[in-house]
């Protein structure tokens, strides 16, 4: 496969997806874009823009195995991972998988269990692997997670830790369509996704990602990624800035809109796409420093940023 094939699949998905999520094609390139790179997805908007059917596509669009988790308070981290239960028959325990044992797994509403619950997801989306009761086991590729939490109601729900966020590669709203787009969502089947057939198989999708790893990235690339986020950490109107994982993160997204663009090479242009998505969860602004801050004000600080680093004092 060449970048050009690359492209062309990459469009077929997000074609595909589009036909469930209508109107809203930007959102569902970022989150595809996320996926190639291996990274996982945080979408935080009001219920009933198309959160869970954006997951739900994807994974349809390229055949993998879904799963859907509920967060709710009473949910325990073995309801994510799985648990060792004991077979009388066998006279041993034999272990039962949890839905963290899937290639796109929907964390619904993360926000609302509880930090031992949520923590049950950070081995899982940082090492691609849960461990229960010591033992190892390794999850089946590609994996991605797809969390969603809704940003205007905040009462029974634990905000993410800044750690926890980290794990993150995008953070992305969806928003509302416009009056076209939603017009034509009202003409759709009740469940769109059942309307889907699959355009790309799993083994085409891990093979498009071993491809984003070889998409080349100059030197000059490397220093502009290095400019930008410790930008982030010199802003005056930010009380913490992107970690190191940080520029990992943007420079593999970079990489993988390089290619779904049909390059081989990343360019300065890539990085500054992706740069408010990718970094705008990982900074604390100054004035929200208790809370976060808003998300729209974390990116608009991150595109303050890079419209002063120039690219030609970066290289």
């Amino acid at each position: 496969m060449d970048y050009n094939g690359f492209s062309e699949r990459v469009g077929r998905i997000v074609g595909n997806v589009e036909r469930a999520v209508s109107g809203k094609r930007e959102s569902v390139f970022v989150a595809v874009v996320a996926m190639l790179a291996g990274g996982h997805v945080l979408i935080e908007d009001v219920p009933g823009v198309g959160k869970t059917l954006l997951a739900k596509s994807l994974a349809r669009s390229i055949r993998a195995d879904f799963r859907r988790i509920q967060f709710t308070p009473d949910l325990l981290p073995a309801d994510v991972t799985g648990l060792n239960v004991y077979n009388q028959g066998d006279g041993d325990f034999e272990f039962w998988a949890g839905p963290v044992f899937a290639n796109v797994v929907l964390a619904d509403e993360i926000n609302r269990a509880s930090p031992k619950t949520q923590s049950a997801l950070l081995e899982a989306m940082e090492e691609g692997s849960v461990t229960v009761d010591g033992v190892t086991r390794h999850l089946p590729q590609p994996f991605g997670v797809v969390a969603t939490q809704n940003p205007v109601e905040h009462e029974g729900t634990y905000p993410l830790p800044h750690a926890e966020l980290d794990r993150f590669m995008v953070k992305m709203r969806i928003g509302y369509p416009d009056e076209d787009a939603e017009t034509e969502m009202l003409r759709l089947s009740r469940d769109p996704v059942a309307d889907l057939s699959p355009v790309v198989e799993v083994e085409e999708f891990m093979e498009m990602r071993r491809l984003v790893e070889e998409v080349y990235a100059s030197e000059a690339v490397l220093r502009y990624v290095v400019s930008v986020t410790s930008a982030t950490r010199e802003h005056r109107g930010i009380n913490l800035g992107a970690s190191p994982r940080a520029s990992r993160m943007l420079l593999s997204s970079a990489r993988a809109r390089a290619a779904a663009n049909g390059r081989s090479y990343c360019a300065p242009d890539d990085v500054k796409a992706m740069a408010p998505g990718v970094l705008g969860h990982r900074i604390i602004p100054a004035a929200g420093a208790g809370d976060g801050g808003s998300s729209e004000e974390a990116e608009e600080i991150v595109r303050d940023i890079l419209s002063s680093v120039p690219v030609t004092e970066a290289v």
